[in-house]
């Protein structure tokens, strides 16, 4: 371990697929932070949508308020769609195989998203709070080392890895490359929060792409088969872990992270 083990970075997307926003704190919820993920985007046949299948919407920009039950959208050329989140038929989108029960969002949102993308989109707010993760609840909170990112620009060749690439909840600082990976299976307190990690995070095309113009410009993948893809995972490519909230309370950016013995 490198020195004070603490939180580097807060980040969320109010909408899946769209820009990350910094955070200097969150709450930590049983099901994760309330504004993560809340939101999702399917296409017109039903297919959930994200920054993966269209780069181009890491542009947008979602500003969420869930009590308030309210949405603004911030599009480069600097104009919004702002309005409250109204909801319309229900529906159940595939994610990766996990049916999420949900309703359409009506009003102008998905129309502003489509004309921006070139891409037919709608709008879904899942029924359930955590339902919009990758990995719904259980997979409520992912972290990554920022020993980790150093590694992988030192095999890149390259002076800095942006960590918003990985679209992490929380970065760690002061830990060795991939020491994170010792933590499955422990609990870790992050500030006044406590987490059980559970596995990797696995990872897929959607990190080779800049995480300001959506192009694909890093060759993350190859990178990670070439040095990660012998270690003992519980998903393929691992760079970073995932974990459930064993109690929640406050994050904040500074916060110490303590690995505890076995979760």
């Amino acid at each position: 371990m490198e020195g004070a083990t603490r939180i580097a970075w807060i980040t969320v997307a109010p909408v899946k697929g769209l820009a990350l926003v910094a955070r200097t704190e969150v709450t930590l919820e049983r099901h994760g932070v309330t504004e993560d993920r809340r939101l999702h985007l399917i296409d017109e046949r039903g297919r959930l949508v994200n920054g993966k299948l269209l780069g181009a919407i890491v542009h947008v920009v979602a500003d969420l308020d869930v009590a308030a039950g309210r949405l603004r959208l911030r599009f480069p050329d600097g104009s919004e769609v702002a309005g409250s989140i109204d909801l319309a038929e229900a529906l159940t989108t595939s994610f990766y195989g996990r049916p999420v029960a949900g309703r359409l969002v009506a009003g102008a949102f998905a129309e502003a998203l489509s004309t921006f993308s070139g891409t037919q989109l709608r709008l879904v707010w899942p029924d359930g709070d955590g339902d919009g993760l990758d990995r719904g609840p259980a997979g409520a909170v992912t972290m990554l080392g920022t020993g980790s990112l150093r590694r992988l620009a030192e095999l890149a060749g390259v002076e800095a890895v942006d960590h918003r690439r990985f679209r992490m909840l929380f970065g760690v600082e002061g830990v060795d490359p991939h020491e994170e990976d010792s933590w499955i299976g422990r609990e870790v307190a992050l500030g006044d929060a406590v987490i059980g990690v559970t596995g990797n995070v696995g990872r897929c095309m959607v990190t080779t792409r800049n995480p300001d113009s959506g192009v694909a410009d890093l060759d993350t993948l190859r990178l990670l088969a070439g040095y990660r893809g012998v270690v003992e995972t519980t998903e393929p490519l691992p760079f970073g872990v995932v974990g459930r909230v064993v109690s929640g309370g406050r994050v904040r950016l500074g916060d110490m992270v303590c690995v505890r013995d076995e979760a």
